[in-house]
């Protein structure tokens, strides 16, 4: 039995008593996600995201999208299904004032980086994920987020099967796909805390 499943069994076991979870209080909440996104802030696994650390209005959107399915996830759309606006932007509040982790992955080799920033700012990159790729607001922070990740989401925007941001599809369809690989083990051995001064 893969993780995946043990995970999606699980999920199923608590929305048997989703009247519960919808009354509980925020850290119990925050609780239930570490079972994927980790107790420390480091993922269970290289194919979910951190959350720790990551922008407060790109969190509630992300958590907003999963609920009204806009964003489709096996294990996330259930596990939101019972959660109020309220609740969406508490959790995005909590994680936000989280500190980033280091998840130790390596640098890009200067071929790899010098191709992944000619890509970034082919497509414009920094005109909303910003010089470090920190994000801001709505928009994600991508630096040391696991490549893994970054590259399944890339290609998905891609081949439309993840079609929350339409404006993400359009660009990632633009890009080769050897560009969209070298910019997500660019941006994964990227660390930037010490640029913005915040633990972020």
């Amino acid at each position: 039995m893969t993780l995946r499943l043990v995970l999606l069994l699980a999920v199923l076991l608590m929305l048997a008593n989703a009247g519960a979870f919808a009354a509980d209080g925020i850290e119990e909440k925050a609780k239930l996600c570490a079972a994927c996104h980790g107790e420390k802030g480091i993922p269970i696994d290289n194919t979910t995201p951190v959350i720790w650390g990551q922008n407060e209005g790109y969190l509630y959107l992300q958590l907003r999208d999963f609920k009204s399915g806009s964003r489709k996830n096996a294990l996330m759309s259930p596990m939101v299904a019972s959660l109020e606006k309220a609740d969406m932007l508490a959790l995005a509040a909590h994680f936000t004032k989280l500190k980033w982790p280091n998840l130790e992955q390596p640098d890009a080799s200067n071929a790899v980086a010098a191709k992944a920033q000619t890509a970034a700012g082919s497509i414009g990159c920094r005109g909303c994920h910003l010089d470090h790729f920190q994000g801001d607001g709505s928009t994600a922070r991508l630096a040391g987020q696991w490549q893994e990740y970054l590259h399944h989401t890339m290609m998905a925007f891609r081949d439309g099967s993840r079609g929350n941001n339409p404006g993400m599809s359009d660009l990632m369809k633009a890009t080769a796909p050897g560009d969209l690989e070298a910019l997500s083990k660019y941006l994964a051995g990227l660390q930037i805390d010490q640029y913005l001064g915040h633990g972020r």
